[in-house]
């Protein structure tokens, strides 16, 4: 698969592609993909990415059922400190971001390291939208569609050793585009960890994009990672360094609030957060007004509502200890 990355000498729209497709939220020259017989992901910086169609996903069977939270919803309401401490900030602050061009380190205890491209890191793999539920510490969660591959895939790629015993992630540290970096909210980068077979689950992939469009900076733009069945803040955003480890790594909340966030952080009912209760979450479905004011309560569901898949993992685990 290619992942194309447009450039100022490319053509205009308007001299390759009809009106209609142009107005149909600036659909990407379905003409070059289908000619080429590649799926071709347009990558324009800040908010003139906005709307950009991503071709040829594979729709699979996860969360077929689910009814997704609208993209305004999604990407109206994250956590990302790197523009901002609440909730909207990302919102009105991701547009300093530059995902083009995104340059992607593979590091660490692995045969085939170096820095590529993004587009390189995931190319020559299918494009699937799958989804997902995602639940938050703070308990609300989301039914989101993600489009994008399976980490295993980029993991074989790489080959590495018998001493790659986990994957750590870093998030892009740059103050003059992330400005919330210029705080001190967190120390910098923000870092995430899997153990290796949780990174090769299939249920985890690296996204590139939501509701069949690329993602909103304000959601991790290019790429970024997704765990379903953990809390949301280890699905690390803006990643730039994925790294094949021996030891357990550190993840940014666990260096900042051991007692608060555990290495694992999977959705669990059983433990609750030492200042609030994890039994319940509020589903938003992105509509607004009084739909999110009086979203309803719901049972939060082990790993997630996705035991069945992931349970096997932590047998014979102390999941109070190992949180």
């Amino acid at each position: 698969m290619l992942i194309r990355i447009r450039k100022a000498s490319d053509p205009k729209a308007s001299e390759i592609a009809s009106k209609d497709a142009i107005l149909n939220r600036r659909a990407f020259m379905q003409a070059a993909a289908a000619a080429s017989g590649v799926a071709l992901l347009p990558m324009f910086a800040n908010d003139a990415r906005a709307g950009m169609k991503i071709e040829n996903v594979m729709k699979t069977k996860w969360g077929a059922e689910e009814k997704p939270t609208t993209l305004k919803g999604i990407s109206s309401y994250n956590n990302f400190y790197e523009f901002g401490t609440g909730k909207e900030d990302p919102a009105a602050n991701a547009h300093t971001l530059k995902p083009e061009p995104w340059t992607v380190e593979i590091a660490g205890a692995a045969k085939n390291t170096g820095k590529f491209a993004y587009e390189d890191v995931i190319k020559g793999n299918q494009l699937e939208e799958r989804i997902y539920r995602m639940r938050c510490v703070e308990a609300w969660s989301m039914v989101i569609p993600w489009v994008g591959v399976p980490l295993a895939s980029i993991i074989k790629k790489a080959e590495p050793s018998s001493n790659a015993k986990y994957v750590r992630f870093e998030t892009l540290v740059d103050p003059k585009t992330m400005p919330g970096q210029r705080s001190r909210a967190l120390d910098w980068p923000y870092v995430e960890g899997l153990r290796m077979d949780e990174a090769m689950h299939p249920l985890t992939i690296l996204a590139v994009g939501i509701h069949g469009e690329v993602l909103p900076n304000q959601c991790g733009a290019p790429i970024r990672l997704v765990v379903p069945w953990k809390y949301g803040f280890k699905s690390i955003k803006s990643i730039v360094k994925i790294e094949f480890v021996e030891k357990e790594p550190v993840n940014t909340w666990q260096d900042q609030a051991a007692s608060e966030y555990g290495f694992y952080s999977n959705v669990n009912p059983n433990r609750d957060h030492p200042r609030w209760s994890q039994k319940k979450e509020r589903r938003l479905t992105g509509e607004g007004g009084l739909a999110a004011l009086f979203a309803p309560s719901i049972d939060t569901m082990m790993f997630n509502g996705y035991a069945e898949e992931v349970a096997g993992l932590y047998s014979g685990m102390d999941l109070q200890k190992n949180f």
